[in-house]
């Protein structure tokens, strides 16, 4: 007896409990039973909670139908016909009596206040796209919980890697990358790229992802280098179609949001017109995360009550050129010109020329969100020349407007 009492605990058994439409007892209406019911419920459990008392939460789940509740201390027979029970009150004799009942009974019981005294565990549970989490680590209820947030948040953000199989449907994903820090792509556009067999990248995409991917993922090189050698729209689009119809899960990784100023929409009604299923995965702008990086609201109390962004990428004087450049200098919002460093000159000539001040203040940020990042400030008489003297280059946005002066850099 006396070696028994020394050998190792044998490890709980995990099982899944499938407890639809089938009676569970829950004996104690406090935080204990609050925190576990709504899972029960999720489950279609039918609920008999047994408690003198409880708490707002569990009264509101009786009052709405989610639970039947008889109002009194736990009587012998209250687990007649029960798959599983949970017993959670601070009463230590009722505890005793509902437990040797459900050891006579062979009902799964849980007892929150003697876990040795249980014949289940109730485990860390979490879930995330349709995947239940759940960890037990014996008598350690913080590291279960520890575990399981760990795992839950790695399937939610991509870092645990996890790809469907049976259920995945082939087809492609336009996901926004951000505008080029790693961390700051969507948690959804992160999780399907960890998932995907082939991504198509573009320049500006968050580059440092595609490190994190598995080897058998095919990576394509999309990158449109500012005059220089490109991939046609076209190829791409073929590229895109040929993929997913070859069974492969197809990211198109996008730098910013799919579209704002990307070709995110030809790309969506080429698939459609393929008969490819597509997800549309928006990406955080770099119109506006870029200017806020450095310090810069794109509007502010008392100062800028609208922020218009435009494509800098012909200049003002051209026939292509869609944007009423009157019209914006007239304006007294804040103005981000995004793919416009070398048409800056001629767009800040127009703006003045059309009545904005030419002490106006403007920022150029370079490689915003990166290891590279930079900013450099002038104003619209200057910017210019400003552009050559600093050798600014794209990637940059452009913020023109008074919230330029704003922000802890323009107090020191």
């Amino acid at each position: 007896m006396a070696e028994q009492a020394h050998a190792p605990e044998h490890p709980a058994y995990p099982v899944g409990l499938r407890l639809s439409g089938r009676r569970v007892v829950v004996i104690g209406g406090g935080q204990v039973a609050q925190r576990r019911l709504p899972a029960l419920i999720a489950a279609g459990a039918d609920i008999l909670l047994v408690s003198p008392s409880a708490t707002p939460s569990v009264e509101a789940m009786a009052a709405s139908g989610e639970i039947r509740w008889e109002q009194r201390r736990y009587a012998d027979g209250d687990l007649s016909d029960a798959w599983y029970v949970l017993i959670a009150t601070a009463d230590t004799e009722a505890n005793a009596e509902a437990s040797a009942e459900a050891e006579r009974t062979r009902t799964w019981c849980v007892r929150s206040d003697d876990a040795g005294a249980a014949t289940a565990w109730t485990p860390a549970t979490g879930r995330s796209e349709g995947v239940t989490v759940a960890v037990l680590t014996g008598r350690d209820p913080r590291r279960s919980a520890a575990v399981r947030d760990a795992i839950v948040e790695g399937l939610r953000d991509g870092t645990l890697a996890a790809p469907h199989h049976r259920t995945r449907t082939p087809g492609v994903a336009l996901v926004g990358g951000g505008p080029g820090d790693p961390d700051l792509i969507t948690v959804r556009g992160r999780r399907l790229l960890a998932e995907a067999d082939v991504v198509i990248a573009d320049r500006l995409g968050p580059r440092d992802l595609l490190d994190e991917l598995p080897p058998h993922v095919e990576v394509i090189d999309a990158a449109k280098i500012p005059y220089g050698r490109y991939m046609a729209q076209e190829a791409i689009n073929n590229a895109l179609i040929e993929h997913a119809k070859a069974g492969k899960a197809v990211v198109r990784l996008k730098g910013g949001d799919p579209f704002v100023f990307g070709r995110g929409m030809e790309e969506a009604e080429a698939l459609a017109q393929a008969g490819i299923p597509c997800t549309v995965v928006p990406g955080i702008s770099s119109s506006i995360s870029v200017p806020g990086a450095v310090g810069i609201p794109v509007t502010h109390r008392g100062v800028a009550h609208e922020f218009t962004v435009v494509s800098g990428h012909v200049a003002p004087d051209d026939d292509r050129s869609l944007v009423d450049w009157p019209a914006l200098a007239r304006l007294r919002g804040t103005l981000v010109v995004l793919m416009g460093v070398d048409k800056i000159g001629a767009i800040a000539q127009t703006l003045v020329a059309n009545g904005r001040d030419p002490h106006t203040p403007v920022a150029l940020i370079q490689e915003g969100t990166t290891a590279a990042e930079r900013r450099v400030d002038a104003n619209l008489a200057t910017v210019a020349e400003t552009v050559v003297a600093e050798d600014v280059r794209p990637p940059a946005v452009i913020v023109i407007g008074e919230v330029v002066a704003v922000g802890p850099r323009n107090r020191q």
